[in-house]
Formats: C-alpha cells, structure tokens, sequence
C-alpha cells in the first residue's frame, strides 16, 4: 500500500462520518468571510493574481445566470409604421420582432449545463436521514453502531458488488432496488415501462444521490431509445431524463415524468 492510503482505505471500509456533509456545507459558507478578509489585506502579485482569479469566476457566475434566465423574446417593433406603402389588407398588422432562434439542440445542452429543467414538482417535502436509514447494530459490543440500512427504494447497477458486510456501511436490501420506472410522456399522454440508467439528482441530499436513494422529486434517467426519438440532426436518442411523482417506498414502483 502506498504511503498515505490509509486515509482513502478507511473512508472506503467505513464511509464518512455522519455529519460531514453539513460540516463541508458550513465551511464553505464561511469561506465568503475568509475569502473576504484576505482579500482586504492581500497586496502585490497575489492581489493581481486574487482579482484576475475572482474576475474569471463571477465572469463564470454571469454566464451562468444568463443561462438560466434565456427565454425567447417576441416583442413589437419599437419604430413607428412601415416607410413603404402596404396593401389595405396588411394595415392593421403589427410588426413583430423576433430574437436569435437557438437550435433546439443547442438551447436543450445549455438547460443541461445550467441544470434547469421545468419538473413538473418544483416543490418536494424534506426527508430527515432518521427516515432514510436505520441504525443497524453489529458485533458483540453493542456502542458499535456505525452501518446504516436504507429504507427507502434505491437503483444500483448491473455491475454493482456488495462489499464484505465486515466494511459494508451502508446495506441497500435487495428487495427495494428497482431497475425500471413507469415514464409518461407528456406530449404523447402515454406510459412506457423504461429501463432506468442512473440517478442523477436527489433534490433531499448529494449524500442519497450517490448511493442512488430514489424518493419524490428525484430525478432519474432513463433508458428511451425504444420509444425512436431522435434529435434534429437525425440521432437516436438514448437517455432523457425524468422526475419521479410517487413515492416508490409506499407503492411498489417507481412513476415518473418524462422532462421534454
């Protein structure tokens, strides 16, 4: 073992301790205030170096914004009537303008990239890990209480491994894993039984994210190439994702939205 893996070692046997997302969520509140009190008293080069540093990112950070808030403006035109003449039939029309039409493509990777969807359940109730995981108590020595069993439905994939239950922390049962998910399409008011891909964002904590905690609100990918959408360009696409609007835990199955 290399020199200094132990550290990476004993986080894989026993994870991370409870409490270190809400710990790295306050440190890095605090860090305006760190960052700000350097930046008052820092002089010289690293000054030049701090700005032109801080200037790339809020650069970054108005993008970004810009991103979020694209829209595709149609408005009147400003000017007064047309200088030509126009046909009697055309008189009462009103000129409108219309702004740079992006490709559907385009302005659909730019959503992504900005992490912006339009889910049809912006607003989801908080779940407490007391809900989410169990305490499970192992050995002879009964303080010993560090593996937690996860209540809720969770999704891992076909190439998953359990680890030895002696480094196992968190116990996924077999019987809440899901693999596929009841999508309706919008547009085509239909539902199709899909393949689920991965989950990519659990609205309550990044912590069930990755290990794939599925609650409502969740969203999800999932596999679409059976239903032949294609792109403008002509490409199959595969995965799209979706939100999920049930609570899989209670009713034995997993039903979502499909975000178009």
């Amino acid at each position: 073992m290399a020199q200094g893996d132990h550290i990476d070692l004993h986080r894989r046997r026993h994870g991370r301790r409870l409490d270190h997302d809400e710990k790295a969520r306050k440190k890095e509140a605090r860090g305006a205030h760190t960052r700000a009190k350097y930046a008052q008293k820092v002089k010289g080069l690293r000054a030049k170096l701090l700005n032109k540093k801080r200037y790339s990112e809020k650069a970054t950070m108005q993008k970004t914004i810009k991103e979020h808030q694209e829209r595709d403006t149609k408005h009147r035109d400003k000017e007064g009537g047309p200088k030509d003449a126009v046909p009697g039939y055309l008189m009462d029309r009103e000129n409108m303008s219309h702004a740079k039409v992006l490709s559907n493509t385009i302005k659909q990777k730019r959503k992504e990239k900005a992490g912006r969807w339009n889910v049809p359940i912006p607003k989801v109730r908080p779940v407490g890990e007391d809900e989410v995981f169990k305490v499970m108590r192992s050995g002879n020595r009964r303080k010993k209480a560090w593996k937690r069993m996860i209540t809720k439905v969770t999704y891992v994939g076909d190439t998953f491994t359990r680890k030895p239950p002696k480094y196992e922390r968190f116990i996924r049962p077999s019987g809440l894993r899901m693999k596929k998910a009841h999508v309706t399409h919008p547009e085509l008011q239909t539902t199709f039984s899909l393949d689920i891909i991965g989950v990519k964002k659990n609205p309550q904590s990044s912590l069930y994210t990755s290990l794939g905690v599925i609650t409502k609100g969740t969203i999800i990918e999932v596999n679409v190439s059976e239903l032949g959408l294609v792109t403008p360009a002509g490409k199959v696409v595969w995965g799209k994702f979706a939100q999920v609007t049930n609570n899989p835990e209670n009713d034995g199955c997993i039903n979502a939205v499909l975000l178009v």
